[in-house]
């Protein structure tokens, strides 16, 4: 059974402007990559619960993308989202993998960590058309009558093609008014760094590269994105699972491998600093992307309600500034930070 939603019962955190266009949400947003069955498939009575759940914790800006689930995760995210006010959310979505119909054959997409039918192959394009086709698919899955937010989804290997491509398109459909703002997301901070000064984007989603494990962003990408006004969000900040709990230990996992000593050390050794001002490991991790003033919101997943409502309430106690203060003489993060807003 769906948690019901009061639209009026609460009210969400104050917004932060996460991209240009006017756009400002509370500073956690809704990664939905398990909306698509990301490694595993979830119940179908369990899926609907998800959003719902998010949306009480104050949840109003939610991401997603075709890969995930092969187009499922933004179906679901566009029937979850239809009972709330549009005009109180912001969705992004992404481009670069158009979905091509085929015959699943029996077969699933699990060799992409999807547990759903492949039922559709994805086919790289970067092209204008591709964006077009891209976005118009995206809306009818979606059931949306705009994206707020459009995201050129790793273009690792195409780096030309989104420049000459996906981006001209992506600025001709904000001049139209068909998407508010526009970018990439990325797992890695450099490109990104090229893609803010060499086009007119608003908004960077960079994925595991400025977390309390993985700070690099602070050499390229941060810098230059607060110079020039372009947003950044900040995705994985828990390196795939290693900071998701507050005892990390052998056999965590750090960017979707097992994590080596030397980052359970580190990790561990921000655990005790932490331990002792009375404060989480999930809550430092949660926090610590938001001490960058080019950083307006973080963004988590979750594949059930009670993940989604524990995410969204890492942030409700700011941490001192003595923690911070105490992190940065020991080593163990950088100075370019300031206190989280």
């Amino acid at each position: 059974m769906s948690i019901p939603v009061s639209v009026g019962a609460r009210s969400a955190p104050k917004g932060t402007a996460i991209a240009r266009g006017g756009l400002s949400a509370p500073p956690v947003g809704y990664g939905a990559a398990a909306l698509g069955n990301l490694y595993q498939a979830l119940r179908e009575d369990e899926w609907p619960d998800v959003v719902p759940a998010a949306w009480a914790g104050g949840v109003r800006y939610f991401d997603v993308a075709p890969h995930y689930g092969l187009g499922l995760a933004e179906r679901r995210l566009g029937e979850s989202l239809r009972q709330l006010p549009r005009d109180e959310f912001i969705v992004s979505t992404k481009v670069g993998r158009l979905l091509v119909p085929q015959d699943a054959a029996g077969r699933t997409d699990l060799d992409n960590l999807f547990d759903v039918p492949a039922d559709h192959r994805r086919v790289r394009d970067y092209s204008r058309d591709g964006v077009l086709r891209s976005i118009e698919q995206s809306l009818e899955r979606l059931g949306l009558d705009r994206i707020d937010i459009a995201l050129v989804h790793d273009p690792d290997e195409h780096e030309r093609d989104a420049l000459d491509g996906a981006f001209p398109a992506l600025s001709e459909l904000r001049d139209q008014g068909v998407i508010r703002s526009f970018g990439a997301g990325m797992n890695q901070s450099a490109m990104l760094a090229r893609f803010v000064r060499e086009t007119d984007a608003d908004v960077m989603m960079v994925a595991g590269r400025w977390t309390l494990l993985d700070q690099s962003a602070a050499d390229d990408l941060l810098p230059v994105a607060d110079e020039r006004g372009v947003t950044v969000l900040a995705a994985a900040v828990f390196n795939s699972g290693i900071l998701a709990t507050d005892a990390p230990g052998q056999g965590a996992t750090f960017d979707y491998g097992p994590a080596d000593r030397a980052v359970v050390e580190r990790a561990q050794e921000i655990a005790g600093v932490v331990h002792r001002h009375g404060r989480t490991l999930p809550e430092l991790a949660a926090q610590f992307p938001l001490t960058h003033p080019a950083v307006g919101a973080i963004v988590m997943g979750g594949a059930s309600a009670e993940q989604v409502a524990r995410n969204s309430g890492l942030v409700a106690r700011p941490v001192g500034g003595d923690v911070w203060d105490e992190l940065r003489e020991r080593g163990l993060i950088r100075h370019e930070g300031h206190p989280v807003r």
